[in-house]
């Protein structure tokens, strides 16, 4: 075992010495110990989890059409003057692209069964309405936006780069995409990769289906076993008796073609329009037996396990690991309402956290590359990307919250941004800026000023008095 010497190894704060760990050989990563989910077969087999399994189809329709309905919004770092146009830059690049916002979020969302998603940076000069696609733009400022922020599907993956130095840093992806199938090189400088999770910096992530796969792989053989267990209730298990001439090791090739025929003929036979079959009778025209006879062995039509039973466990399981086990609730006639609820906002919260991973990778990343392209003198700090709520709040359980603290004597109003986010939650438009709600008026002021006053103790009064209202 080889071992770095003292003075190869010049130990700084500014020089990496260790190394994450990851498992890889070449541009391949190895850290997936089950071969059907390495490489090229590992998406393979997501991708047919995904197209194929009902539940799984369920839980990812789910999650896209709940992030899609989230509002985004564009923060300045300041209050300048150079900040409120930084800030409006990128609200006109975001709505500037070939496709819309939600669209490229739905493709970004598919690094949940992958693990991982790359989208290359493609930028043109905003030149007004020009039929060249590098310079079309709704604006003719001459700056430079983004065209559009393309995937790169999964399926076309090859292998990829990684940087020389031993940080393990990935530099660019190698991808083999139809039709010509020609090996693409692309930067990582151009490029966002988004990913479920980064342990050991890895590029693959992690699919949000690894955990299921062994629930997807027994659900779908019990049930092709079943379909094929149902077919032979039936239709019966054929049974076909031949002269035991033309199953003889000397056979001659005319009797083994024979009996191949009949082999095939006999695990053919099935229930539908096409249902027919011509066979060798058992007679022949003299009254001699042929040795050939074909019929059907009937079963019961029962079976000592509960298929269904065993299907929705491993369904149960397979939404349990994307924490979307609610979606079950009221198809199996168990759980309750009370719990259907909670389980929804945990669900919330994870789609919040799949949420931040695409805001991170924005403002860490595409903004700042964005910005360094233009010239932007005297800002604050660059302008981010910020995400709505997934769940929107209960309004009955937030009135009656505002009512118990209006009932505890807490001044909500006049609040110009909390009137506002009332308004926003019941899905109201907003009040015009500068416009207040008038304040109460006091008929004895001088009265008046003392009753207003809250001390401390009074304070915390009021706080248990709300706490014991909302908890009745």
């Amino acid at each position: 075992m080889s071992r770095v010497s003292k003075d190869d190894q010049k130990v700084t704060s500014f020089v990496e010495v260790g190394s994450t760990g990851l498992t890889r050989f070449g541009g391949w990563v190895n850290e997936e110990w089950l071969k059907d989910l390495q490489g090229i077969r590992g998406i393979k087999a997501y991708k047919e989890m995904r197209d194929n399994s009902a539940v799984v189809g369920a839980i990812l329709f789910a999650i896209k059409m709940l992030i899609r309905q989230v509002s985004w919004r564009v923060e300045a770092a300041g209050t300048t003057r150079q900040d409120e146009e930084a800030k409006a830059f990128l609200e006109s690049c975001i709505e500037d692209m070939e496709t819309s916002w939600h669209d490229l979020i739905t493709e970004i969302l598919s690094m949940l069964p992958f693990g991982w998603a790359w989208h290359e940076e493609v930028y043109k000069r905003r030149m007004g309405d020009s039929r060249d696609p590098s310079l079309k733009s709704k604006y003719d400022d001459g700056r430079i936006g983004w065209r559009k922020i393309p995937l790169r599907a999964q399926e076309t993956f090859w292998q990829w780069r990684f940087a020389d130095d031993g940080s393990g840093d990935v530099t660019h992806l190698l991808q083999q995409p139809p039709p010509d199938y020609r090996i693409r090189e692309i930067p990582k400088e151009k490029s966002l990769l988004f990913r479920t999770e980064s342990n050991k910096n890895n590029p693959e992530g992690r699919s949000i289906l690894r955990n299921a796969y062994r629930s997807y792989y027994f659900s779908k053989n019990i049930e092709e076993i079943e379909a094929i267990g149902i077919e032979r209730d039936l239709a019966g298990l054929p049974y076909a008796q031949v002269p035991p001439e033309i199953l003889r090791p000397n056979a001659t090739p005319e009797q083994k073609a024979t009996a191949a025929a009949i082999q095939r003929m006999v695990t053919s036979i099935r229930r539908d329009r096409m249902e027919g079959v011509v066979y060798p009778g058992e007679e022949d025209g003299k009254g001699n037996k042929t040795g050939y006879k074909l019929s059907l062995l009937t079963t019961g039509g029962r079976r000592n396990f509960d298929t269904t039973a065993i299907i929705q466990r491993y369904e149960q399981r397979i939404a349990m690991t994307a924490m979307a086990d609610f979606i079950l609730i009221g198809h199996e006639k168990v759980g309750s309402f009370a719990l259907n609820s909670s389980k929804t906002e945990l669900f919330a919260v994870a789609l919040g956290a799949f949420i931040d991973l695409i805001r991170d990778e924005f403002n860490t990343n595409a903004v700042p590359r964005l910005f360094r392209l233009n010239t932007f003198q005297g800002l604050t700090g660059l302008p981010t990307l910020q995400h709505g709520d997934v769940e929107t709040p209960d309004l009955a359980e937030l009135g009656a919250y505002v009512q118990a603290l209006s009932g505890a004597q807490m001044p909500l109003f006049p609040d110009e941004q909390l009137e506002n986010y009332l308004r926003q939650a019941a899905h109201w438009p907003k009040k015009p800026e500068g416009e207040l709600a008038p304040k109460p008026k006091v008929e004895d002021t001088a009265q008046a000023g003392d009753d207003e006053v809250i001390d401390a103790k009074k304070f915390a009064r009021m706080l248990v008095e709300v706490r014991k209202e909302l908890e009745a």
